[in-house]
């Protein structure tokens, strides 16, 4: 049983603590208690990946008008494209911040859009939504929730999501856990890959961040939230 825990946490690049190891073995038909996953663990010096602190990047503000926070803290949706989250995270390296933009759907929690630039400016959140209008078959009557930053506020943002009959939602100014799904996401990212490298370049980033996101996090992690399944899986089985 420690053979397989320790292959586990391999196979998952030391992303896995008790709880998920525990979850992939009764996938695999192991029969044993979450207990027991815990103490062996321990006893053997297998631990997950630990946090680190960074200091946060305050995003510009812009001073106009700002839309109803309509999500309202109501992180369930019933099914896909009906409420996704967006923000914007940097990623450092050597070579100077990597700038990240995600859209995630609530139902699964699957980052359905993604980009990264070079720069933190609209362009970069226009990719990111344009990636999820496309994989999700452009859908209609999406609710997307997003902070106040100046990217999100910006009139070629607001256009694109009527062009696309998408409702915007916004967090009231500093209140961080309006968006605490998609802080939560690249608190996971970070933990789990960005503060364990050292990037020479932004492409070498860009590389290791598209792997984490397509073929990890999507299809491979799983989620506690979706009862230990990865976001895509769990789409897979319960969407008709």
């Amino acid at each position: 049983m420690l053979r397989e825990i320790k292959k586990l946490h391999q196979l998952n690049k030391q992303r896995y603590g008790s709880p998920r190891i525990h979850a992939a073995l009764l996938q695999q038909g192991e029969q044993l208690s979450k207990g027991r996953v815990e103490r062996l663990m321990r006893y053997n010096n297998i631990v997950s990946l630990r946090t680190k602190r960074h200091r946060r990047v305050y995003k510009q503000r812009m001073q106009q008008q700002s839309v109803d926070n309509l999500l309202a803290r109501d992180f369930k949706a019933v099914a896909p494209n009906r409420k996704w989250v967006s923000d914007i995270t940097f990623i450092p390296t050597r070579e100077g911040y990597l700038y990240l933009a995600t859209v995630l759907d609530l139902y699964s929690r699957a980052i359905v859009g993604w980009a990264m630039s070079e720069r933190i400016n609209g362009q970069l959140v226009l990719d990111a939504l344009d990636m999820a209008i496309i994989h999700r078959g452009k859908p209609k009557k999406v609710m997307i929730h997003s902070d106040q930053g100046s990217q999100y506020t910006a009139e070629a943002y607001r256009e694109k999501l009527n062009d696309h009959r998408m409702i915007c939602s916004m967090s009231r100014k500093g209140e961080c856990h309006d968006n605490a799904v998609a802080e939560s996401f690249f608190h996971t990212l970070k933990d789990e890959l960005v503060y364990n490298e050292n990037y020479a370049s932004r492409h070498e980033a860009k590389q290791s961040i598209f792997k984490y996101i397509e073929l990890y996090y999507n299809r491979q992690r799983l989620h506690s939230y979706l009862n230990y399944k990865a976001p895509l899986e769990y789409e897979a089985l319960n969407v008709a």
